[in-house]
Formats: structure tokens, C-alpha cells, sequence
């Protein structure tokens, strides 16, 4: 079967095409201040504030393998939704957990799942407060989170604007890292398998830089895409400086070529944020994430034009679609 297609009629599902898809076609009244495909929904509810809602799922064999430490699924399927609550710097309130299971599987594994996903956002000030059970072919855990922010600051990714600066907290390349270290090294051990898992989202940073940022979004999916999802959200030109990425240090150390670590760094899995704001701000937004120990990166700018392009010692071109593609052959198996 040629590539792109499914079995029925018509061509396979793409995760983005989907997304504007149901942008386009699902509109008008009660869907909420920010458009679908954004980061997370977000429902007006009176006093200025909003419901926050977003959903994500870790399967098996795609996210996480048979042998992970459940307790480490847990906690990251609690981040991922933790990371785009944090993306509208909102505070994550109530989670939800779904387990779909084989028949036969340990009740332990279940329990572990839930008490890791308890862990994680017992550390944010939220809680599991509900959930399901379903008997299923593979595993998978889907969390659903709901929190509280502000209708005024929500950061959009269609609120980058021509002058901005593009920034981005931490380190990228983390995830492209644990994926490059682990190729070709057989099986895995179970601390590795852990690691992979062990995520951390920039809960408390969000709110203190959405205060400052036009535009925002994690890097999950990786700064190319995070690029490329501001860019067509703003319908602007979005430069990133490849010379500028704050590069996740043990990736210098073991990979030392550019070519390698700009791979890495597209990759995903670092569930930092991408932001866009004035450059007049970024003092203040620097002070703001200090109370942290975050640091803030300028990695670009933001033009009037359209796309998302990459800088390399001067000369600019496309940025290249990199990064997690659901259903598109590049996945990232994060044991």
C-alpha cells in the first residue's frame, strides 16, 4: 500500500491536517476563547477566569515499552498534560486517568500507573480525582487535566507578533538525546527505562512567563514543530537561530557534531516552553523565571511574512518538518 494512504478510500490521518481540520469546520459559540489545536481548550467562567482542558495518551510501544516501570508511566502521563496546562500558564487542578489493559493484566500495574500519576501532580498542588478502566489490546494510559487560568493570559500560538523575540526556557535536546543513546545499545535497563519517563514540566514557570509572552507553546513535539505551530497560528515568519539553542549538556559531551545535536534538538520529549514577546519585556520575563532557576534563551524573532525558518551561520531556509509526527513513520518510543 502506497505510504499515505489508508485501506478505505481517501488518504491515511495526519495529526496536524486533522487539528485544522477541526479548526476549521468546528466554530462558533461555546467552544471557548482559544481555537481547537491549541495547547489546551480554555472555557470562560466567570471573574476574568477560565477552565483549562487537555487530554493526551501514552501507548505501548509507541511511548512506553512492556518492560517500563509502571510508576514511571504514571508520572509521565501526569506531565504531559501538566506541560500544556503550563503552556497558558495555568495552575492544574484535577486530573483524570483512563487504563486501557489486555485481559490478565496485574492489578499492580494499574495501581502503580495511578500512584505515579499521583505523585507527579501531588507536587503541583493537583490530584487524581477520577478515571476509568477498559479491557484493550495494548496498553495505554490517557490522562485528561483540567486547571484554572486567566482569559487575559493565555498566550495563544496565534499571538506572536512582527518585532517579537523568540525564547525558550532550559535546554532542548533531551529527548533526542535518550533516543540517540539508546539506538543500537540493546536492552535497556530498567533505571534507563525510568529516565526516559522522568519528565519535567515547567508548571511554575508558566504562569510567570505568560505574564510577558504574545505567543506560547511547549516543545513536546519539538522546537521545529513548536516553530512551525506558532508560525502558521500567527501567520507570520518565525526565525529560530540554530547557533542560539540552549543545547541539553550531556548532548555536547556525546555528541559533538552540529548536525547531530540539531537532530536532538528537533526531536522532542523536553517539554520546555517556546514563547514569543517584546524584546522590552525580556528583562522582566528573565527576572520573573529566576525565582526558579530557569534560565530564558533568545533562540529567534518574529518578521511579518509567513513560515517557520531556521538560521545556520547566517543563511536562513525552511525549517525543516522535524520532530514527533504522529502516524507519519517518526515516532519517538520513549521506553
Amino acid at each position: 500500500m502506497p505510504r499515505g494512504r489508508s485501506r478505505s478510500d481517501g488518504p491515511a490521518l495526519r495529526e496536524r491536517p486533522f487539528h485544522r481540520w477541526l479548526a476549521t469546520t468546528l466554530t462558533g459559540a461555546g467552544r471557548g476563547v482559544l481555537p481547537l489545536g491549541d495547547d489546551t481548550a480554555a472555557l470562560p467562567i466567570g471573574g476574568g477566569r477560565v477552565a483549562l482542558l487537555t487530554t493526551d495518551a501514552l501507548v505501548e510501544g509507541t511511548h512506553f515499552l512492556r518492560a517500563s516501570p509502571p510508576r514511571s508511566i504514571g508520572h509521565a502521563v501526569a506531565t504531559v498534560s501538566l506541560s500544556d496546562i503550563a503552556a497558558k500558564g495555568g495552575r492544574p487542578v484535577g486530573f483524570l486517568l483512563d487504563l486501557l489493559v489486555p485481559p490478565g493484566t496485574p492489578e499492580r500495574w494499574a495501581r502503580e500507573v495511578a500512584l505515579g500519576a499521583e505523585e507527579q501532580l501531588e507536587r503541583f498542588g493537583a490530584h487524581l480525582v477520577g478515571g476509568d478502566t477498559k479491557p484493550a489490546g495494548r496498553r495505554a494510559a490517557i490522562g485528561s487535566l483540567f486547571g484554572l487560568g486567566r482569559s487575559d493570559r493565555l498566550a495563544p500560538r496565534a499571538g506572536a507578533r512582527a518585532g517579537d523575540v523568540v525564547v525558550v526556557t532550559g535546554a532542548v535536546g533531551r529527548g533526542g538525546y535518550d533516543a540517540l543513546s539508546a539506538a543500537g545499545r540493546g536492552r535497556a535497563t530498567r533505571a534507563r527505562l525510568a529516565h526516559w519517563l522522568e519528565i519535567a514540566p515547567r508548571v511554575a514557570e508558566g504562569p510567570a512567563l505568560v505574564a510577558f509572552a504574545h505567543a506560547m507553546t511547549d516543545t513536546s513535539d519539538g522546537v521545529a514543530e513548536s516553530a512551525h505551530l506558532i508560525a502558521e497560528a500567527s501567520r507570520c515568519r518565525l526565525v529560530v537561530t540554530a547557533d542560539d539553542l540552549p543545547i541539553y549538556p550531556a548532548l555536547t559531551r556525546r555528541f559533538p557534531d552540529a548536525a547531530h545535536r540539531l537532530r536532538a534538538a528537533f526531536f522532542g520529549g523536553d517539554y520546555e516552553l517556546f514563547a514569543a514577546l517584546r524584546p522590552s519585556d525580556l528583562g522582566r520575563a528573565r527576572r520573573a523565571l529566576l525565582r526558579f532557576g530557569c534560565p530564558l534563551t533568545v533562540v529567534g524573532r518574529v518578521e511579518r511574512g509567513h513560515g517557520a525558518w531556521l538560521e545556520v551561520g547566517g543563511r536562513v531556509r525552511p525549517m525543516p518538518r522535524a520532530g514527533w509526527r504522529s502516524f507519519e513513520g517518526r515516532h519517538r518510543p520513549r521506553p
